[in-house]
């Protein structure tokens, strides 16, 4: 090592386990250009279903849950773990628990449990649970990754030498826990064979669709909430290099969102065999997420306060604020939604696709990108992104395909159930299923425009990303001043 080498070292303390994160920050763009390909691939075949080409391996049934396990626990789970690694130990001041073996073991693994669960939807190999498609196997590889994902992390702080628990660390260990003993209980199963890959699920009939949105709201409000807020409580303060706007505010929001948000499931299951005790609980409780969410989101806009001209020259930070005010918007949609009154007009219809959409591409996707915009100088020790104008580019082209993708979706879904309950003069059904498919067929189109949008951009930011790693200058960053080293 270099005498320059190691006084960098010095001067930034411990020295981090970084090539993980590196690895993390290439994998999520991949796996968020997969997902959104694949995901205007089954838009596409909503429009023409001939684009399945007769093959079993391409029918929507076994593309979408390719589509939604790609965008949600490849792309999303690779970009947590990359930068709950980067976090923890820079918050902590300490280095990765098992170091970059662990490190690696956590992220490869993860690597081959997607890969694998990719693979056996093709093949029709399923479970057929929202969010928990995958079988027995492949859920036991993923609880022995899970396991070492949280014995790194955990490690690591507790052999900190800040003495602080910063709040950021508190949402990654909460979404880290109660994701392991949501997929535990979910997942319980007894094979048909040692080397079968089918199974019977422990749970039956109602207690399993209990169990099963248990699990799959709280995937939402842990994967796809808490730990991204997590995210937000570390990268947008060092973006905008100012200190959270109410660190007691995100003491609040934290314990308030995590004993709220284990209640909600039952909302899924309005009008169905479950009790109506238990939908109105979780009614009640989805209602009462408003107020910590909206904590959040205000906690997370206020830290600008002083620092918003910031967001004309760093479209990155633009995508990280523009995620909050999302954030905001999905959780207030979806308390709304849970209503009982509302939800016997929108559930089963496209207003809940569009309702996810604004959360997973607004929230998750805006909050990953702005991240790994601030995140790719600093592992490769560049003074900037490539291009700051692609990067201005892909949030205003993202933007469009959001807009364009969610409105579509909720015009549709509110069409369509209104559609499914007219009644004529006679008392029968105004409307057979068939006219409500022809009906969606425009906004279906326009969903499609957007998801070509959606990808467009993702698109940019490889190529933005990929020029900045291989350390190509433009004149937009030998103008920008040298990144600090975080």
């Amino acid at each position: 090592m270099s005498s320059l080498a190691v006084a960098r070292a010095d001067h930034r303390g411990p020295r981090y386990v970084e090539d993980v994160i590196r690895a993390a920050v290439v994998l999520t763009m991949f796996w968020g250009v997969v997902a959104f390909l694949a995901g205007v691939v089954i838009a596409a075949q909503l429009v023409w279903p001939q684009l399945s080409f007769d093959s079993q391996y391409l029918t929507f049934g076994r593309l979408r849950p390719l589509h939604t396990s790609a965008a949600i626990f490849a792309f999303g789970g690779t970009a947590l773990i990359g930068t709950a690694f980067h976090v923890v130990q820079r918050t902590c001041r300490a280095r990765l628990f098992g170091g970059a073996p662990l490190g690696w073991f956590v992220l490869l693994g993860y690597q081959f449990f997607i890969v694998t669960a990719a693979a056996s939807y093709l093949l029709g190999i399923t479970q057929s649970k929202e969010y928990a498609e995958p079988e027995w196997f492949i859920d036991l590889w993923l609880t022995i990754v899970w396991v070492a994902y949280l014995v790194a992390y955990l490690g690591t702080v507790l052999k900190r030498e800040e003495p602080h628990i910063y709040v950021a660390n508190w949402f990654y260990l909460a979404f880290i826990i109660t994701i392991a003993m949501l997929h535990i209980v979910n997942n319980l199963a007894v094979p048909v064979s040692i080397t079968g890959s089918k199974s019977y699920g422990a749970w039956s009939g109602v207690q399993d669709a209990m169990i099963q949105w248990w699990y799959g709201h709280n995937a939402v409000g842990f994967f796809l909430t808490a730990a991204f807020l997590g995210m937000m409580y570390y990268y947008i303060p060092k973006a905008a290099n100012r200190p959270i706007y109410s660190y007691r505010l995100s003491i609040i929001h934290f314990w308030s969102l995590v004993f709220l948000y284990i209640w909600a499931g039952p909302h899924h299951l309005h009008y169905t065999s479950l009790p109506d005790w238990a939908q109105t609980l979780g009614m009640v409780f989805s209602v009462m997420l408003w107020m910590p969410s909206w904590g959040g989101m205000i906690n997370g806009l206020m830290t600008l306060s002083g620092a918003w001209d910031k967001l004309r020259t760093d479209p990155g930070l633009r995508f990280s604020v523009t995620a909050v005010g999302f954030y905001g918007m999905a959780t207030f949609e979806g308390p709304v939604m849970s209503i009982k009154a509302v939800n016997s007009l929108s559930h089963y219809t496209d207003w809940t696709i569009g309702h996810v959409h604004s959360g997973a591409l607004g929230w998750v996707a805006f909050i990953v990108f702005g991240t790994l915009y601030y995140l790719t100088p600093k592992m490769w020790n560049r003074p900037a992104m490539w291009s700051v104008r692609l990067i201005s580019w892909h949030y205003w082209i993202a933007t469009l395909g959001i807009v364009l993708y969610i409105t579509a979706m909720w015009v549709s879904g509110i069409m369509q159930g209104l559609m499914w309950r007219a009644y004529d003069e006679l008392g029968f059904l105004q409307y057979s299923f068939v006219e409500t498919v022809a009906a969606m067929q425009p906004f279906y189109m326009i969903r499609l425009l957007g998801g070509l949008f959606f990808l467009s951009g993702g698109l940019i930011m490889a190529y933005n990303m990929w020029r900045t790693i291989r350390g190509e200058v433009s004149a937009s960053a030998v103008a920008a001043p040298r990144a600090i080293a975080a």
